[in-house]
């Protein structure tokens, strides 16, 4: 037991470890936007494009990623999605148009499918008894979570000092150390999937190994709760990534310093480690589908409020602490609740499907903000926007039926005999 613990905790340390970098690099590029604007002329509808880009391809990939994941191990994922992060982030430091920063962006997504959340938090699933697997994600999620918090800070520090171009090329280095990070996982969730005891409270879907992908993908497909969740985690995309892209240019066209867009992304980490790891633990306690609707429905009234408010810096830095604390507590919900109604067999495809919603929502949070400014002059109609399919989000998740399919099957009885 001992060996095991000691086992899951190096796994913990490891997977949060890499998330945070993956994470932290990403959720700072917008830093990069205005100083790349002024030296190389790219407008804000271009970045917008290539940071959408970036998601809609991680979107699209991470259901590969996931069953890649799934069938050969997440070592070998890691390895090469960590290396093409690190070369997206060197092609940005060299592009000054727009097909050189697209190229990036779609480097950069597929990095980010290997790297991010989606292959991790499978390994980390299955390695963990389901009585503890919300605060467990949780936990590593809330790590994953610092990255934010330190390289946000940093990126600004390194623009200020040397510039934005040795700064992405700083960001690069600091990526390939996902790879390096990748080798140990392997062996050691062979050896957690191996040990009974990790498994031995499990109530795993009976027979999921035997269930082919096919079969699992339309099951979940025809199961109405599921598509909920899907359709309402294109919110979650939508607004996160729009703040993450669009909230340093919007700060600075309030006549608000520059200094603050960086010290509010590194709020969000901060705070978002401490909100990630208590909705791990709530979700162990309560419903986790009502959990995450009020996550949807307590985000927007924060954007509402924020919008009404006089924009400043003590504004913008409590209206960061409040969404950090909402941020990415969405991740042990969700895999809770994936794991609880379709069990872990093709966790990582159907965790893929679901996330590929999301990252629809950041193809079109980020780019939506890029055009709306520079059609209108104005972030204001993308404001609404937010708003708006936030409240539909938490209509959505709220009437979520979470009932394995089993269970929707005995529900609805045997069909009538036929005429």
């Amino acid at each position: 037991m001992a060996k095991v613990n000691r086992s899951v905790l190096l796994l913990l340390v490891l997977s949060g470890a890499i998330i945070s970098i993956c994470m932290g690099l990403r959720q700072s590029l917008g830093l990069f936007m205005r100083p790349m604007a002024i030296d190389t002329g790219v407008t804000a509808a271009t970045f917008g494009f290539s940071i959408a880009l970036q998601n809609i391809v991680w979107g699209i990939a991470q259901p590969f990623a996931g069953a890649l994941a799934d069938r050969y191990g997440p070592r070998p994922v890691l390895l090469v999605t960590g290396i093409l992060y690190a070369c997206g982030l060197v092609l940005m430091a060299y592009s000054h148009g727009e097909l050189g920063l697209d190229i990036a962006g779609f480097l950069l997504g597929i990095g980010t499918a290997g790297t991010a959340f989606g292959v991790l938090i499978g390994v980390v699933t299955r390695a963990t008894p389901e009585e503890r697997r919300s605060q467990t994600v949780g936990l590593v999620a809330a790590a994953g979570s610092l990255g934010t918090m330190i390289l946000a800070p940093t990126g600004q520090s390194l623009i200020n000092a040397f510039g934005w171009h040795t700064a992405l090329l700083c960001y690069a280095g600091i990526a390939s150390l996902m790879a390096v990070l990748a080798f140990p996982i392997r062996s050691i969730a062979i050896s957690l999937n191996a040990d009974p005891s990790v498994h031995r409270h499990s109530n795993v879907k009976a027979n999921s190994s035997a269930q082919p992908l096919g079969e699992a993908l339309r099951e979940a497909l025809g199961h109405r709760g599921y598509l909920f969740m899907t359709l309402a985690f294109f919110a979650c995309g939508f607004q996160l990534v729009f703040i993450t892209t669009h909230l340093p240019a919007y700060l600075q066209i309030c006549g608000v310093n520059p200094g603050v867009s960086a010290t509010a992304l590194g709020l969000i980490g901060l705070f978002n480690t401490i909100g990630t790891y208590c909705f791990g633990q709530l979700g162990a306690r309560y419903s986790q589908k009502h959990l995450l609707a009020l996550i949807y429905l307590l985000r927007t009234l924060f954007i509402t409020a924020f919008l009404l408010a006089p924009v400043s810096a003590a504004s913008t830095l409590v209206f960061a602490a409040a969404m950090g604390m909402l941020w990415l507590g969405v991740s042990p919900l969700v895999t809770g609740i994936l794991g609880r109604v379709f069990g872990l067999a093709h966790f990582g495809t159907l965790y893929g499907v679901v996330f590929f919603s999301h990252q629809v929502g950041s193809f079109l949070g980020a780019w939506m903000g890029g055009v709306v400014f520079a059609r209108t002059g104005s972030y204001d109609v993308a404001w609404g926007a937010l708003i708006a399919i936030g409240l539909a989000a938490f209509t959505l998740q709220w009437l979520m039926d979470d009932r394995p399919p089993a269970e929707l099957k005995r529900a609805s009885g045997p069909l009538p005999a036929p005429a």
